[in-house]
C-alpha cells in the first residue's frame, strides 16, 4: 500500500515537471527565452549631418519614402540639431510629393507648432492647404476637405499677403468655393424636385450670398426666380431675375428667367425691400 502512494507521489513529481519544461520550451520559441524577453538591439547612431545630405540625396532621385525615413531618424537620434528643423521642413514636403496628405498636413501642424515664427511658415501652410485641395472630391460627397483648404488657404493669405505662395492660394480658392458651391446647388435642385421650395431656396440663396465668384451664381438666381414663383411670391421672383440680367445680361439662365416670367406676364424688376438688392453689383 505505501509503495503505491510513493508511486502515485513520484508520477505526479514526473508529470509537474514535464508541465514546466514544455512551458520554459514555449516561452523561449516565442521569444521570450529562458530567462526573460530579449534584449533590442539598439540602432547606431548616425551623425545628423550624414541623415540630412542623405535625405536631400534620396530627394534628388526622388525616392521620397526613404528621405522621410533618414528624416525620421535624424527626429528621433538628434532632437536637439539644427538640422532637426529643416528636417521637420522637408518631411511635410516629402510626403506631400508622394500623396500621402494626411501625413504631410499632420507633419505641417506640428512644425506649425513649434516654430510659428519661421519664414518658411507660408510654405508651410501652402503645402498644407494643398494637401487638403488635392483630396476635394467631386460635389455628390461631403465637402469638408474643401472647407479645411479654405479655411487654411485664406490664413495664408490674410497673414502673409505679399507671399508668392499666397497668389497660387487665391487661384485654387476660386475652385474650393466653386466645390461649395455646386454642393448647395445639387441639394438645393433635389428639394426643388421634391416640392421643398423653402428648402431649395434656402441653398440657392446660399450661393448667391456667400460663393458670388463661384460658376453657380447664374444658375443660383435663375432658381431662385422659378422656385419663388412656385411659391407664388412674385416680387422676390422678379427681383432675381433682375439682379441676374444686370450682373449676367447674356447669360443663357437670364434668357431663361426671363422667359419664365413672362409667361406668368410678368418681367424682372428689383424690389427695394428685397435681399437681393444687396448682392446686386
Amino acid at each position: 500500500m505505501k509503495l503505491d502512494v510513493v508511486s502515485q507521489f513520484s508520477s505526479r513529481v514526473v508529470r509537474f515537471a514535464a508541465m514546466g519544461l514544455l512551458a520554459a520550451a514555449l516561452t523561449a520559441c516565442a521569444g521570450g527565452g529562458l530567462f526573460g524577453p530579449p534584449k533590442l538591439k539598439e540602432q547606431p547612431i548616425v551623425p545628423a549631418a550624414a541623415l540630412y545630405q542623405g535625405a536631400l540625396d534620396d530627394m534628388d532621385r526622388q525616392y521620397y519614402q526613404t528621405a522621410i525615413d533618414k528624416l525620421e531618424k535624424l527626429e528621433r537620434q538628434h532632437p536637439r540639431d539644427a538640422l532637426t528643423e529643416k528636417g521637420k521642413l522637408m518631411q511635410v514636403y516629402a510626403n506631400y510629393r508622394i500623396g500621402k496628405f494626411d501625413e504631410a498636413i499632420l507633419a505641417a501642424d506640428r512644425y506649425l507648432a513649434l516654430y510659428p515664427s519661421n519664414s518658411e511658415v507660408p510654405y508651410v501652410l501652402w503645402l498644407k492647404g494643398t494637401s487638403y485641395y488635392a483630396q476635394i472630391k467631386d460635389i455628390t460627397r461631403d465637402q469638408q476637405l474643401s472647407r479645411d483648404a479654405i479655411d487654411t488657404y485664406n490664413l495664408l493669405i490674410n497673414n502673409y499677403p505679399k507671399s508668392e505662395h499666397a497668389i497660387d492660394a487665391k487661384e485654387k480658392l476660386l475652385v474650393a468655393y466653386d466645390q461649395l458651391a455646386g454642393k448647395e446647388m445639387s441639394v438645393g435642385r433635389y428639394y426643388q424636385g421634391n416640392g421643398q421650395y423653402s428648402a431649395a431656396i434656402n441653398r440657392f440663396r446660399e450661393v448667391v450670398e456667400r460663393w458670388q465668384t463661384s460658376t453657380h451664381i447664374e444658375e443660383a438666381l435663375y432658381r431662385l426666380t422659378e422656385t419663388y414663383l412656385l411659391l407664388g411670391l412674385s416680387n422676390e421672383a422678379m427681383s432675381a431675375a433682375a439682379v441676374l440680367g444686370h450682373n449676367y445680361p447674356s447669360s443663357e439662365w437670364y434668357k431663361r428667367a426671363f422667359e419664365v416670367l413672362g409667361k406668368q406676364g410678368l418681367a424682372p424688376q428689383l424690389n427695394s425691400g428685397s435681399w437681393l438688392a444687396a448682392v446686386r453689383s
